[in-house]
Formats: structure tokens, sequence, C-alpha cells
């Protein structure tokens, strides 16, 4: 595998989590990927140097592990050591896991960062790393394969996602304000079919209602000067006999 190769493989996964809330920035995610690995996924997927710690489990982590030779600075001097590893089904379980490390407190820069760099810096001196030059590293990582435009990736899907929902929650309202003005409109209609009859046609809609051509005495107005009209013309009334 390519240094191309592997950034490929993990760019997209490292953008998915930053998308799904990780607190990590994707191109700081890949570079810390590329420095503790060369550029090679281990066949146990762990590519952020995630060791054993306390061993508990987690939704991301089963309990398997690996143990490989390493190194470690103490007190400025650099040590040969073997550490056990946390073995994982895929990388971005790797990553997962990695994510509720972060929630500690001793990673709240790492979390409040604004910046990749500020990033680094903040996983350096929240203790992820003995290298003294760990952040320098990450960031010199950054820049030297242009990882940003993961970031800038996640910016633009962010920025399209909020269109997107900005047009539904208006589309939504205008809907709303049509249902509304219908609503109105038919709260209006029936109001005029039910009124009552005014002065001038109460005369024939008794005589309707008595004659039992309706069965109430309310309409529209439509109806209230068509039965005045027949009643007018002795249709129906005195003198006519029940239906």
């Amino acid at each position: 595998m390519t240094r191309q190769e592997f950034i490929a493989a993990i760019g997209p996964i490292a953008v998915k989590l930053r998308l799904d809330g990780s607190p990590v920035f994707a191109s700081l995610r890949v570079a810390q990927a590329l420095n503790e690995t060369g550029g090679v996924i281990p066949s146990w997927n762990n590519v952020v140097g995630f060791k054993v710690g306390s061993g508990q489990v987690t939704p991301y982590w089963k309990g398997r592990s690996v143990n490989t030779r390493t190194w470690e600075v103490v007190d400025g001097v650099r040590y040969n050591v073997t550490a056990n590893w946390r073995a994982y089904d895929s990388v971005e379980d790797g990553f997962r896991d990695q994510d509720l490390l972060f929630r500690l407190s001793r990673y709240e820069r790492v979390r409040r960062a604004k910046t990749p760099e500020e990033q680094a810096l903040a996983l350096q001196l929240g203790g992820y790393a003995t290298d003294p030059d760990y952040a320098q590293k990450l960031i010199q990582i950054i820049a030297n394969n242009n990882l940003k435009r993961f970031d800038e990736e996640v910016e633009d899907m962010l920025e399209e996602l909020t269109a997107q929902i900005v047009k539904l929650q208006a589309d939504l309202q205008a809907t709303r304000t049509q249902l509304a003005a219908a609503q109105s409109q038919l709260k209006a209609l029936q109001s005029l079919e039910q009124q009552d009859p005014p002065a001038w046609a109460k005369e024939a809609m008794d005589a309707a209602v008595a004659a039992r051509l309706v069965d109430t005495p309310k309409g529209s107005l439509d109806f209230y000067r068509t039965i005045t009209v027949l009643y007018r013309m002795k249709l129906f009334g005195p003198g006519k006999p029940a239906s």
C-alpha cells in the first residue's frame, strides 16, 4: 500500500466520523494514523497507537490485543519497549473507540480545539504520546500531504446539509401556512352554509320546514334565496298541500 493509497483508505472514514460528531478533525485523524503506522494498516486494525490500558471492553473493542515492539521517551531519553495494543475488527472501530477515550477530562482541550494544529498540541499536552515532537510531527504531516482537504470536505457537506435543512424547514412552513389558509376557508364556507336565515327569508324558511321541504332552517345565502323565490312563486306555503 502506497502512502496515497493509505490516505485514500483512511480519509473517508475520518470524514464520516467527523460528520457523525467526532471531536477529531479529519485531517488530524489521517495524520495520526500515518504517524502511528507509517502508512500501513496492521492486521489488528489499530492505526492510532491505542494501548490496552485498563483493559475494559467497550462497544468497539472486544478485549483482543497484540504485543509488538515500540519506543517511548522518558525524561528525554528514548527507550525500546514492548507494548500491548488493542486489536479491532475494523479501522473504524478503532477510531470510534478512541473517541470514547477523548471523553475523559484530560482530553478536554482536544474536544475544544478549533483547528487541527491546536488539536495536535492538545493531544500532546493530554499525554497521548511520550514523543516530545508528537504535535509538530502531526502538524507537518497535515501540511505535507494537504490533509486539510478532508476538513474542507466535511465543511462543504455540512453546509450542503444545512442548506437542505433550511429548505425543508421553509417548505414545511409554507405547507403549514397553506394548510392554515385552507382550514380557514373551510371554516368560512361551513359558517356560510350553517348560518341562521336572514329576516327576509324567515317566513319562507318557516313555511318550507312546515311543508317538510327541508329538515333544518339553516343553510347558505344561495339556499335562502332559492327557498324565498319558490315561496313567493307560491309553489309551497299556505294553501299548498304538504309533500
